[in-house]
């Protein structure tokens, strides 16, 4: 009986997904349709998206692929708040040490360029 129960969640989770499909993609084409219907401004045309979007939101938060995103985004947030970020004096130094890093490796690798082009000209025979 409870295998029966989740196979019917499951149909209504599909059919709930497909209908919010369903409202965004007749809320995009009814505000390209609308483009054009004197009466109807932008204004009135993106209140009217916005409010399918989120009605279409709403269903999905009401299946349980809905459920589990809500959860881990709110989980997210939990974490994110746990994060200790640098102060303004490490971020400073930590990026003057990358630019730094990266004028070096690029003047290794012109002199080594440099090296490997006079090399290879001497061989061919074409230095002068």
């Amino acid at each position: 009986m409870n295998a029966q129960a989740e196979e019917a969640s499951k149909v209504v989770d599909v059919i709930k997904q497909g209908l919010s499909l369903v409202f965004v993609v007749a809320g995009v084409a009814a505000f390209y349709y609308f483009a054009d219907v004197p009466g109807f401004t932008l204004l009135y045309r993106v209140l009217a998206l916005v409010v399918v979007v989120l009605l279409a939101i709403g269903i999905m938060l009401t299946t349980s692929t809905g459920k589990n995103i809500w959860i881990f985004s709110l989980e997210a947030k939990q974490e994110v708040r746990k994060v200790v970020w640098p102060t303004r004096e490490e971020t400073i130094r930590t990026t003057l040490l990358v630019f730094g890093m990266v004028f070096i490796v690029g003047l290794i690798l012109w002199f080594l360029d440099m090296f490997l082009f006079w090399g290879i000209r001497t061989l061919t025979g074409q230095g002068g």
